[in-house]
């Protein structure tokens, strides 16, 4: 079972928590991985482009002139493609792009990841992420006191409205609440921070079924088309 050191913002280490093995001491699936970012990109399109085709824009169906005898070419209809204001030959047509993914593997490869974010050290445990006032550089002075520079995803309760509010000028951070933790951010973010209670709630969510988790899970799939991805 592996254990962190518990800090706080001031990187102290103020204890230890027990991780769940099953969550956090998972063996590396690259390939599960790669399926389940392919899912959660190939959700996030919007699909709503599209062209009209001849049977979509408007105009009359009747035959401009007969057939022969005029010298001009033979036309069927003004909504041709070869007239202008005439339909699209082709052209790209609204369609759903998802590419669902059943829940067990979408669990799977999160507990991957963030197993893999423990072992190479990337991964901090806080007591809580309270900040004094909701400013960005309060924020930004505990992401700098916890020596903790590039990239970097917190995971903290979504009823901290400091938090949320002080972190949301900073490109290079993301704040997201444990049921909202998706594959793709903690892949993209080199740094991933958890408050305490975040961590314990993030275990029970994911831990498998018959070992003593339960049946719910975070949103980590793809957003459906026409939402924001988390």
């Amino acid at each position: 079972m592996p254990t962190v050191k518990v800090r706080n913002l001031k990187n102290e280490e103020v204890g230890d928590l027990d991780l769940s093995d099953a969550v956090f001491g998972a063996e590396l699936n690259e390939g599960l991985i790669h399926a389940a970012v392919k899912s959660y990109l190939a959700g996030a399109r919007q699909g709503t482009v599209g062209t009209k085709t001849r049977g979509d824009v408007s105009g009359s169906g009747r035959k401009l002139w007969k057939q022969k005898g005029t010298g001009r070419a033979r036309i069927a209809s003004i909504r041709s493609p070869l007239w202008k204001g005439g339909g699209n030959v082709h052209g790209p047509q609204a369609r759903d792009w998802s590419q669902p993914l059943p829940k067990k593997m979408r669990r799977g490869a999160l507990r991957s990841a963030l197993s893999e974010r423990l072992r190479e050290g990337n991964l901090v445990v806080v007591e809580n992420f309270v900040l004094p006032e909701a400013k960005t550089k309060e924020f930004v002075g505990a992401l700098a006191a916890l020596e903790l520079g590039g990239k970097t995803l917190v995971v903290d309760t979504t009823d901290n409205d400091r938090l949320l509010l002080a972190s949301r000028n900073v490109k290079r951070a993301k704040v997201v609440g444990s049921g909202g933790l998706n594959i793709y951010d903690v892949l993209y973010h080199e740094k991933l921070v958890m408050s305490r209670a975040a961590a314990e709630q993030l275990q029970s969510l994911l831990e498998p079924r018959g070992a003593g988790g339960r049946n719910g899970s975070p949103d980590e799939a793809a957003p459906a088309q026409g939402e924001e991805a988390a």
